[in-house]
This record gives C-alpha cells, structure tokens and sequence, in this order.
C-alpha cells in the first residue's frame, strides 16, 4: 500500500491471544463515535448533539437540531413480506434553505447511531445548501437513535434489523416526503460516511430511480470476501501503523515501541507476578486475576490506536468521542509523543515501556483528562446497546475480517471464519454468511455498473484501503483526500483543513451540480 511502511512479522515468543468475537469486531465502525469493545468508564450518552468545529461558528453554531423539525413516520417494519407490523423511524427535515420543488434534497443516509451526530456534523450539507437552494433531511437507521422497533424488547426481534431493510426505509420515506410537499422535480442527493457511505452507495445500485447520485465519504465497500480482486484484509492496520510512523508524522520510534510492547504484554500474562505488574504499570482499575484476563488487554489497547487513526484530524474534534470530550489535533501524533525514547530491553525498561505506553492510550482513553484508572468492562448503556447492534449486523450480513501482525504494528492474528462462524451462532443464533453482502450488493462488478457515485478516502483513515481508490468509469470516481481522516471531507471546513480535503470538497460540489442538472434535463424532456 502507497506510503504505509512495510515491517517484518516477528511472531511472539508467547501465544498471542486467541481471536475472540469481540476482538474481531474491534475494528468495526465507529463513524458515530460508537465504542464496540474499547471502553472505560465515562458515559458516553448526550442530550444534545455536539457542536461543529468553531471555524463555522457565525454560521452553524451550536445544536443544529434547533434548526430543524424533528419528525417521525410510521414505517413498514418488514418491506419484504406483506404483514401489518410497523415502527416509528425518526428523522429531520431543515428547510430553511428550499427553494421549494425543483431545488434539491440533500439526504443523509443514516448508520449505526443516533442520527443527532450526522446532523450537527455533517458540514457538507449544510455549507452548501443555501448555494443549492436544498432541503435537508437526516434520515436514522432503524434500531438506532430513537428508531428502534418493539422499544426495549427490541433484541428480541433483530431478524428485522438489515442493511437491506434500512434501504427500503430510505426509499419509502422520500417517497412519503416527496409526496408530501408536492415534490416532482428535485434531484436526491445522497451523503453517507463509513457505513453510511456504503448504504448511499447500495441505495444508488437497488434504488437508482429514487436517489440520483450519493457522495460517499471513507466507504470500505470493497471490505468484504468474495470480491474479485479480493479485499485487502491487511490494509486497516498497515495504515493505523503509517499514522504512527514518521511517514505519517509521528516521532521516528513510535511503530517499534509499540509493535514490542506487545511481547513484553503476552509474556508477563504468563504469571500472577507478570499480571500485577502488567496491571499496575498500565494503571488498570481491575486486577488482572487470569492469564485469560491479560490476554484481552493488547486488543483493548490496539483499539485506542485505531480510533485515534480514524479521528486523526489536523484539528480537535469531538467527532469520535460521540461530543463527550475532544481529541487533540493528529491525536495519532500525540499519542506516540510518550513513545519517543528507546527503552532497553530489562524488567525497568519494560516498565518504562508500559507506562509510555499508559500514556500514549490515554489519549482516547483518557480524553476527558478525569480517569484515574482505565476499566475495560464497564461500557455505558447507550454504547453497549448500539455496540451490540452492529455486531448483529457483522455476523448476519455484513462480515469484514481483518488480518494483521504481517507488515504492522501489530501481534500477528489471521481472522478464522469457522471460529468467528461459530461465535456468531452462539451469541446471536444466526449463521455467518461470508459472502452475502458480495452477493448482494455486486462488489466491484456493480460499481462498474452504476452511475453517479463519488467515492472520497483520506490516506490517515484505516478504512481507506477497503475504499474505492480509482475511478470505476466516467461517472464513479475516486478521490483520494491527502491529509484526510475518517469522512473529513463530510465536515465542517475548517482553517486548518488540508489542500487535499479543500480540492475534495470542490470535486463533490462539481458532481453533485452535473448530477442536479441531470435531472433537470431529464424531466425537462418529459
């Protein structure tokens, strides 16, 4: 991969920890500022949406949610067999801007959140709909935010909850939207980050004669098994490694210190002397009692450095920690700031190494610079309800191995689908489908079949090398965002953003009024 540093494998000298359920899905999305399995104890819930980067104060201050109506719909809870059984799906509409029929609706296809965070993040939308003249609605995914079927009995009916139904849902509402307010002309226009970009660019393939083009930022639609070529399974941590590497800006010893770290974790989980000093250099809150306890660590700490790698923004933002606390500009960067000196290989050195390496994660995980001690199995509510749901989703459609330990940071662990099938059929009692979303979505062959889809990936986000790097035709582009992290382009601009995320940002308005005109002159004919 273009820029990542390439590092010999030196297997450990102990066993790495066997890949566990919740290990996998470590690296599962967390565009919402969602904690899948890398916790400590701070709750995570907020009323209010959090703020957009001040750059845009005067003009997008504050909870945009005031900005705009709060509305519900009742919705068909299964579009694929004709029963009477519905839910209420929420959403926003901001009009503020319309120009009424034949001005565009910007629609934000809603991912595994509260759909407040896309709302009062999404700069894209908002900075250019006074030029578009465009209502804006935010559509939420039904089982998250408040659109969630059968209330707190709704784990009890997860058969309802797919990335295929969530699709209808969007169909069905700007239907009802458009119907409405006497809509006949307007161009749709999709906007979708992480999973939210891969459900705009589904939505154009199934739906093309409701959505007329989507800008789909840091998308790893190309993440999945069955795709010819292949998915790169290796790309998340090679590049998580590149932003802590002096390629990336970080200080020349961060990559190595990390990479050793991990020996000195596995074998001082060995014994209940090693445990205690494993723990109390770390500043656990819990003893670490077992081997198996110890070995859940590296993970839990490897999860730091790949939240940080998606938010590694140029500036602070509250982005990835769902508006709880910021992180520091490039929180990459700062994190390997501890992990600077070389550290000798004695019991003191190790010691040094792992209260470096303290530091370095406290970063994200001590973010509100409150934590005395990290506990690693206290998620809040919100976050472990919203955790779980997308681990659903992962195991029944939407299953993204990730392999690592080969030219990374990282210990090595290859994913194993038996083991992971197994897993998902103890916790949820569905069968692991591997090459489901392949099958039903088309990979790269569909691509190259659709029309009208920008594809926008920062080289700083992990996600990026499951992304769509080259243009698939004429009208399915690629653009790669120098100095971009996880869907940066879909923000606020900021002064400190990059030439590349600027020149992003243009290409996107470029598209989005051809696709406009399009429709224009399509219905103009008719």
């Amino acid at each position: 991969m273009e820029g990542v540093p390439l590092l010999t494998s030196t297997p450990s000298t102990v066993a790495p920890p066997a890949r566990s359920f919740k290990a996998l899905l470590g690296v599962a999305f967390v565009f919402a500022g969602i904690f899948v399995c890398s916790v400590v104890t701070v709750n995570q819930h907020t009323t209010h949406g959090p703020s957009p980067p001040s750059s845009n104060a005067t003009a997008f201050s504050g909870d945009l949610r005031k900005r705009c109506s709060e509305l519900y719909m009742t919705q068909t809870l299964n579009h694929f067999e004709a029963i009477p059984d519905t839910y209420s799906q929420r959403y926003f509409v901001c009009s503020e801007f319309w120009h009424g029929d034949g001005a565009p609706i910007f629609f934000y296809v809603g991912n595994e959140a509260d759909v407040e965070l896309y709302l009062n993040h999404t700069g894209l939308m908002w900075e250019n709909a006074a030029e578009f003249g465009a209502l804006l609605v935010f559509a939420e995914h039904r089982f998250f935010g408040k659109s969630v079927p059968y209330g707190a009995d709704a784990s009890k009916h997860l058969q309802h909850l797919s990335s295929e139904q969530a699709l209808a849902d969007y169909a069905v509402l700007l239907r009802e939207i458009k119907a409405a307010r006497n809509v006949t002309k307007s161009a749709v226009i999709g906007f979708g980050g992480s999973y939210g970009g891969m459900l705009g660019t589904w939505f154009r393939i199934k739906y093309p004669h409701v959505i007329d083009g989507v800008i789909a930022g840091s998308a790893p639609v190309l993440s999945f098994l069955g795709d010819t070529p292949p998915a790169n399974l290796t790309a998340y941590s090679q590049i998580v490694t590149f932003d802590a590497s002096a390629a990336g800006g970080s200080v020349p010893n961060c990559v190595a210190n990390v990479r050793r770290s991990w020996d000195v974790l596995f074998e001082s989980a060995k014994t209940a002397e090693g445990r205690k000093f494993m723990g109390d250099a770390l500043g656990l809150c819990e003893p670490l009692a077992t081997e198996e306890d110890a070995l859940s660590i590296p993970g839990w700490m490897k999860s730091a450095y790949e939240y940080l790698a998606m938010g590694n923004y140029p500036y602070p933002s509250s982005y990835i920690m769902n508006g709880v606390s910021e992180l520091p500009a490039y929180p990459v960067r700062a994190a390997c700031l501890p992990l600077e000196p070389l550290f000798p290989a004695t019991k003191e050195g190790n010691r040094s190494l792992l209260h470096a390496m303290r530091a370095s994660i406290g970063v994200y995980y001590n973010s509100t610079f409150d934590t005395p001690c990290y506990s690693t199995s206290s998620p809040s509510a919100e976050s472990q309800v919203d955790a779980n749901y997308w681990d659903y989703l992962f195991c029944s459609e939407l299953y993204q191995p990730q392999d690592q330990g080969v030219n990374d940071m990282f210990w090595l662990d290859l994913h194993n689908d038996t083991a992971m099938a197994e897993e998902c059929l103890a916790q949820w009692n569905v069968t692991l489908r591997p090459l489901w979303a392949t099958t039903v979505y088309g990979g790269h062959k569909a691509l190259k079949d659709t029309s009208n889809i920008v594809f926008s990936n920062g080289n700083y986000d992990p996600w990026s090398g499951m992304g769509v790097l080259e243009d698939m035709s004429e009208s399915v582009v690629a653009v790669k965002v120098d100095g971009g992290a996880h869907h940066l382009d879909l923000m606020f601009s900021h002064p400190l953003d990059s030439p590349g995320v600027k020149a992003a940002r243009e290409v996107e308005k470029a598209h989005i009024r051809k696709w406009i005109q399009q429709v224009h002159d399509a219905r103009g004919k008719n």
